[in-house]
């Protein structure tokens, strides 16, 4: 195996959101410096970083010489288009690989790929002409929902079909008539009982860990609450870790991965989505664990021995979207509660502003109505 990066080494970032501004912090924590390319000035991770390019993701020459600088490169947002990695990785290399990129960005590919290795998902078919949608959702059946394959996250690219009658609505939505048509799935509901994530790193030299399965709820879409261990049996929290496990191993991966699961019943999991990178799901390990997920993937990517991810305490993980940020003076005054702003500020509807995480010890996560009451007064 390769001697680990030297302090003083720099990693590459490719985004400038707040993954990547809490990934230059882990960064600094173990010596290294993070330089962050970002189409965006004043980028959340630029505020951290030590260097930035702010520069188009196809501005070729801004890429060369950013990859000159640095010794190592990864990426905290997948939605950049495959040639800016491939002027990248003829000068240094990428982890994950390119390869856990490709499949990632594209959801025809991720199904394929994960059914290919025994992970199972929901029902699905490809949809690459406006002919095709009928006989995909007569195949996976109603109700499903319409995906574009590639570019989609936080609920957008996506129109929930339940009835025939939806299906021109839902295909206008997604590709409208005077754009070229895009590349959709057709995916059918499944009844699930809960979705959870598991995070999960892996080094070059195939030694793995990972961290607590843990129970997310969504809001329009986008991740509203983290509950750190998810409420689920023990045969179920396997299933999961060993399917990303089998991910890991598949893609041969160095660096880290989250993978969202619907669990259907015990012992019975789907895989939903692979994220390469770390998750929003994976805040509260910042608190909670000895080494966060920040933490663990530079220690992946840079050769040094991954971190015990074991949790010392059990946590719930809070977003704060849009409006919600403007409580942070009392989230700040109320006992107990760890936020964290990104440093964003223009507030929008369903931007992901900060977060907030409360820990309990562990076996002591509170019931619903705990749950429900954990961040108030601050949140209402």
């Amino acid at each position: 195996m390769a001697e680990p990066l030297a302090p003083g080494a720099t990693i590459g970032i490719m985004g400038g959101g707040q993954l990547g501004r809490m990934l230059a912090i882990a960064a600094a924590r173990l010596g290294y410096r993070a330089h962050v390319f970002t189409p965006e000035a004043g980028a959340p991770a630029s505020l951290v970083a030590a260097e930035t390019t702010v520069a188009a993701y196809d501005d070729r020459a801004a890429l060369a010489h950013f990859a000159a600088g640095v010794d190592v490169v990864t990426f905290e947002f997948e939605n950049v288009g495959l040639d800016a990695f491939d002027v990248v990785e003829a000068l240094v290399p990428i982890r994950p690989s390119r390869t856990v990129l490709a499949t990632a960005q594209d959801r025809i590919l991720e199904k394929s790929f994960l059914n290919s290795i025994g992970v199972p998902t929901a029902p699905w078919m490809p949809i690459r002409t406006p002919a095709d949608a009928e006989a995909a959702l007569a195949a996976v059946g109603l109700p499903a929902v319409l995906k574009t394959a590639r570019f989609g996250y936080d609920g957008k690219g996506q129109a929930v079909v339940r009835e025939e009658a939806e299906i021109a609505p839902a295909l206008a939505q997604l590709a409208p008539p005077d754009h070229p048509f895009p590349t959709l799935i057709a995916e059918g509901f499944v009844a699930f009982a809960r979705e959870v994530s598991v995070i999960v790193a892996r080094d070059a030299a195939g030694n793995r860990a990972a961290f607590d399965v843990v129970e997310n709820r969504h809001v329009g879409g986008i991740l509203d609450l983290s509950i750190a261990p998810a409420r689920v049996d023990a045969g179920t929290a396997a299933a999961a870790r060993d399917a990303a496990f089998a991910i890991a191993e598949a893609f041969a991966l160095e660096g880290l991965i989250c993978i969202e699961f619907f669990v259907i019943g015990p012992g019975e999991v789907l895989a939903n989505e692979i994220a390469p990178r770390p998750h929003n799901s994976g805040h509260w390990t910042i608190e909670a664990c000895a080494v966060s997920q920040f933490e663990q993937q530079v220690r992946a990517i840079s050769g040094l021995p991954l971190g015990d991810p074991a949790r010392h305490s059990d946590a719930l993980m809070k977003n704060l979207i849009g409006a919600e940020i403007e409580a942070l003076p009392a989230l700040l005054a109320t006992p107990g509660l760890i936020p964290h702003h990104y440093g964003k500020t223009a507030i929008r509807a369903g931007r992901k502003m900060g977060h907030v995480t409360r820990l309990y010890p562990r076996g002591e996560l509170p019931d619903e109505g705990g749950i429900a009451a954990a961040f108030r007064p601050a949140l209402g």
